[in-house]
């Protein structure tokens, strides 16, 4: 970590020196181009034209080269923000700074909200590298929905070791992908190239290019005489004939019909432009986004497999949509208030939307997997990240013979390292369940939690905080943070039951359960927890289940000795010093000897 911290505090001053020069660069040339651009009026005013036009082409010239300065200036600083971003993560200070992900959370899925999957200062923020809603997508589809194939996860492993070294292919796809909107993304441009195709019939393309060829003709025509006019004012020697004329009704007719055939496709060319128009920029950054991942030589399996989505051989998606860039550049040329007039006489909008389904019909159907390609990039590169920002996590082997968990030295990622305390756990066909007794706040949530986690990065394809993890694909259920809901009119009990038979519905598929229950129906009376306890934990075994049960109720404990050799008791232990609750966080094995309840409220003032 500490040469991981050394590079980004070198990068960042790079990059911050950059910002500071491109900054610097952007104020002496504003600087001149006003210098510029006075002196061209001034050289009018005294009517030296020469002047005055090497002035202003002087000024555009500058506008180009002030523009070019900013997006540099720019480009800067979106590489510095990346390495602050991965400062702030090896510093412990990242909370609220990344993107939460709050959009992903699922009320009511088996695990999501229980291991602090997404929201702020959870471990979507603590991963995510992405910056397209896409890939954002992705990661959250990973995190949400295990893979459960050996192949598909030790795939993306072999993607993640490919790029966790290489800084500068992450950086890149952090900083291009920062300039791509929305636009295109999977809600807009993927959408819209998936549409049915809009028919245009034959006809209506002949007709497009030939009605404003027409009027173009007749316009030419009608404004000849009065051309003829100027030229015989100007330069009354040319002896023009300036009585000759053109009837203007024909132009008037032309510019009816072409009117006519412009409403008649107007619904259709609508639908087509809708969902590219003002998508010129983004476009530009997905053409580089693309380009990026084609111009790189890959070895694992699955970037080879991306790489071949993405360029392919008979089409190259960053040339398909910058194709699709032009066209939509030059569709945006029909606001502007100069060529307003001439874009309607050429039915612009009309033949540049024939254009662009022309486009969508060759190449539409690729989009989705070229913006998934992208996607899938970002996802594996933000778990490359996390490995290389923390090299002593371990990369999970995965296993066929389930239930397998099986864990040295297992910590929990959003813990600060220097708080982290590791305990070694071990699940398997011969021990399907370990029942935690402990006293309250000694460790025994964070230790389901570490679980969980570990379990979903694993099947994510990503590092885990441990020294080793052997794990075989298994659905995972938690019941750990169940509360009430005014909403659905339901009690902490009644949610919690609701869990519980949810978690049961899984174990009773393929593949086996890993399980994880905390304080399970601490909501009723010992005797009904007791009996419902046993009853639930039992039929998960039963099913080929495993996993964890945490209690405090010490009665519980008894399940195990129906259940063994299967299950075993371990626990959590805590003692005071100088008047304070200390506790170890390390798991021991049997049951748990005393509880920490009267010491906690004397503690806080409460006579007991």
């Amino acid at each position: 970590m500490t040469d991981v911290r050394a590079t980004y505090t070198t990068e960042l001053a790079q990059r911050d020196a950059e910002t500071n020069s491109l900054r610097s660069r952007e104020r002496q040339i504003s600087v001149a181009r006003l210098a510029i651009i006075v002196a061209a009026i001034v050289a009018g005013a005294f009517s030296q034209l020469w002047l005055f036009i090497f002035g202003v082409a002087g000024f555009i010239a500058l506008v180009v080269v002030h523009d070019r300065a900013i997006g540099r200036r720019k480009r800067a600083e979106r590489s510095a923000a990346f390495y602050r971003d991965g400062l702030a993560r090896l510093g412990d200070s990242w909370q609220g700074k990344g993107f939460a992900g709050d959009g992903f959370a699922e009320p009511h899925h088996p695990y999501a909200e229980d291991l602090d999957l997404f929201g702020r200062g959870s471990l979507f923020e603590l991963l995510c590298r992405a910056v397209t809603t896409a890939g954002r997508t992705k990661l959250a589809k990973w995190l949400l929905d295990p893979a459960h194939a050996a192949k598909v996860i030790e795939s993306r492993q072999q993607a993640v070791a490919e790029l966790k070294d290489d800084l500068k292919f992450r950086e890149e796809i952090s900083v291009v992908a920062t300039d791509v909107t929305g636009e295109f993304e999977a809600g807009r441009l993927e959408q819209w190239s998936a549409q049915p195709e809009t028919v245009i019939a034959p006809w209506e393309r002949a007709a497009a290019l030939i009605l404003p060829a027409i009027t173009t003709v007749l316009l030419i025509l009608s404004a000849r005489p009065i051309f003829l006019r100027i030229v015989a004012v100007t330069n009354p020697e040319t002896g023009v004939d300036t009585t000759a004329s053109f009837p203007g009704w024909p132009l008037l007719l032309a510019v009816v019909i072409q009117l006519l055939f412009a409403r008649h496709l107007g619904g259709r060319v609508n639908g087509i432009v809708s969902g590219v128009e003002r998508a010129e920029p983004a476009l530009t950054q997905l053409a580089r986004l693309l380009a990026l991942i084609e111009n790189r030589t890959f070895r694992s399996a699955r970037m080879l497999e991306l790489h071949g989505v993405v360029a392919s051989s008979d089409r190259r998606s960053s040339a398909e949509i910058a194709r699709l860039r032009k066209l939509v550049g030059l569709l945006d040329a029909r606001r502007n208030q100069m060529f307003a007039p001439f874009a309607m006489v050429l039915l612009w909008t009309t033949n540049l939307a024939i254009r662009i389904e022309h486009w969508r019909r060759e190449s539409g159907a690729a989009t989705g997997a070229w913006i998934d390609a992208v996607a899938e990039v970002e996802a594996i590169a933000s778990l490359a990240s996390i490995s290389y920002e923390n090299p002593e996590y371990a990369m999970p082997q995965i296993v066929a013979e389930a239930p397998c968990f099986d864990a040295a030295a297992l910590g929990h990622p959003l813990i600060p390292a220097a708080r982290r305390v590791a305990n070694d756990i071990r699940l398997g066909d011969d021990l399907r369940l370990l029942l935690i007794s402990g006293s309250n706040m000694s460790g025994k949530s964070t230790l389901m939690r570490s679980v969980g986690v570990a379990a979903v990065l694993a099947y994510a394809g990503g590092p885990v905080c441990a020294r080793s993890l052997r794990i075989a694909p298994m659905a995972l259920g938690a019941s750990i943070r169940i509360n009430d809901s005014l909403q659905e009119g339901s009690s902490r009990f009644y949610a919690e039951i609701l869990r519980l038979r949810q978690i049961l519905d899984l174990g009773g598929k393929q593949p086996p359960l890993l399980f994880l229950l905390d304080e399970i129906l601490h909501g009723t009376n010992s005797h009904d927890r007791r009996i419902g306890a046993e009853a639930v934990v039992r039929a998960l075994v039963a099913k080929g289940a495993a996993g964890l049960v945490s209690t405090h109720d010490l009665a519980l404990a008894n399940i195990v000795e129906t259940l063994a050799p299967k299950a075993a008791n371990v626990h959590f232990e805590d003692h005071i010093e100088d008047g304070k609750m200390v506790f170890d966080y390390q798991m021991r094995p049997g049951v748990v000897t005393k509880s920490n309840a009267l010491a906690l409220m004397r503690s806080v003032g409460i006579e007991v």
